[in-house]
């Protein structure tokens, strides 16, 4: 079963020409929203996409260009198409997403007092394969990005690595290659150094020539339009293209 893979966002938490890093999966007939940043209203607006299209979201992390988008989605879903899209997050990151960002402006009376007033909330253990969408065989995997933070990455049918947000982890990337079959990289990249909370530009064009092949960069700043052609073998994701796997 094919998928297909649409960035609605290329860009970093701060980028405001390319929006958050936030993606559209589409597979056996059903769309999940990987992330929902900030700016992913306004992108899922640009390109006619209804929020009632969307069958099932996945979040990564708590930061706000991946969940700034939430509330909003929650409202509308609730309110004007009635319904609860299936919401898939790290086990250990539910509490959180609820108290520490939802809560907030989610929390009414006899109507909304917790995430599952307004989704369908399905709980993922990291390492264990599951699928959010019909054809779509995933994994998270806890990778570093802000210390003491849980983030996750996206191992998608075996061979589609998402980063989502992670620092320089070379080791995990030959791994991955080498005994997963790794084939295809989405990777965040900090265009300018130094890498603290993301892998930097500089970082991975260390990386061996048979790694950066496999490699998008996403997650950019809005300088991106400056680095083409310096990345080494690697190539910039492009918003709205559609990138398609078997």
């Amino acid at each position: 079963m094919g998928l297909k893979l649409r960035m609605i966002g290329t860009g970093s938490a701060f980028a405001k020409t390319f929006y958050n890093n936030n993606a559209l999966l589409e597979s056996g007939g059903q769309t999940l929203l990987l992330d929902c940043g900030i700016t992913a209203p306004r992108a899922l607006y640009e390109i006619g996409v209804s929020y009632d299209q969307l069958d099932a979201v996945l979040i990564t992390h708590i930061h706000a260009d991946h969940v700034g988008g939430l509330e909003e989605l929650a409202f509308q879903m609730k309110f004007l198409y009635r319904r609860k899209p299936r919401l898939f997050v790290a086990e250990e990151l539910i509490v959180p997403l609820w108290e520490h960002t939802l809560r907030g402006g989610l929390q009414q009376d006899g109507v909304g007092e917790s995430l599952d007033a307004y989704f369908d909330v399905r709980p993922i253990a990291p390492n264990e394969l599951f699928e959010p969408i019909p054809g779509l065989e995933a994994e998270l995997i806890q990778t570093p990005h802000i210390p003491n933070k849980l983030s996750y990455s996206l191992l998608m049918k075996n061979s589609i690595f998402y980063t989502a947000d992670m620092v320089h982890q070379p080791e995990l990337l030959e791994r991955l290659i080498e005994e997963r079959g790794v084939r295809t990289i989405f990777h965040d990249c900090q265009l300018n150094p130094p890498g603290v909370v993301h892998a930097s530009l500089s970082q991975l064009l260390t990386l061996p020539e048979a790694i950066q092949e496999r490699i998008y960069l996403m997650h950019y700043g809005d300088d991106q339009p400056t680095f083409v052609g310096k990345t080494g073998r690697m190539t910039f994701v492009e918003q709205n293209r559609v990138y398609e796997f078997e």
